[in-house]
């Protein structure tokens, strides 16, 4: 390992469409690693300033926390670039599929799964409900989750567009995120960083 694993933010913008509405969006892509190699945390927008950010180091996958459009616009073309596998929780293939049509994911995340990259575990966890294939990733080596839109800075992600599932991203974030340490860095897909302490009173009791 070279240097210290640590977590990089790039901020990229575009737009994110579902449900006949487009939204501007700026994304927060992530890069999970050290001086050698990375892992990329939602591909947004922009490929070739996310390659930029990687500077010459080996990418080990690209992950997806789920997939709409505005979090896997740049996936294919990223892939190309890097040579590194997509990978995406199959139950949002469907909706992978609205936006790559021609190209599937290289592989499952699946509850569970430990991915490594530059030393450290990175745990898969299923957190259904902003999509029913949303997973957020675990870093205990950095007290770190990246959650994607499943938690924000003041609570749950959106829901009530197509599928999506309020009681569901609740309980997913109560049973799988809240249960985490409550130091525990949360990196969001958009906007600034909390913790798991922050959010416990922002998520209602079942």
């Amino acid at each position: 390992m070279n240097g210290a694993a640590r977590a990089e933010r790039v901020v990229t913008s575009g737009t994110f469409n579902l449900d006949g509405e487009t939204f501007d969006v700026d994304n927060n892509v992530w890069l999970v690693g050290d001086d050698d190699e990375v892992l990329i945390v939602d591909a947004a927008h922009d490929s070739r300033a996310v390659h930029e950010a990687v500077a010459g180091r080996y990418v080990t996958a690209i992950v997806c926390t789920h997939a709409h459009d505005d979090h896997i616009d740049a996936a294919a073309e990223l892939s190309v670039l890097t040579g590194a596998p997509v990978l995406l929780h199959p139950d949002d293939f469907e909706l992978w599929s609205h936006t790559h049509p021609a190209r599937k994911p290289d592989g499952e995340l699946s509850d569970g799964r430990v991915l490594t990259v530059a030393g450290i575990e990175i745990q898969v966890l299923h957190t259904p409900g902003h999509t029913w294939g949303s997973c957020s990733l675990y870093a205990p080596f950095l007290n770190a989750v990246f959650t994607g839109d499943t938690l924000f800075h003041g609570g749950p992600g959106a829901t009530g567009r197509s599928y999506s599932d309020r009681p569901a991203i609740e309980a997913s974030i109560r049973n799988r995120l809240l249960t985490l340490p409550g130091d525990t860095v949360v990196h969001t897909g958009h906007g600034q960083d909390t913790t798991i302490a922050a959010e416990r009173p922002n998520v209602p009791a079942p």
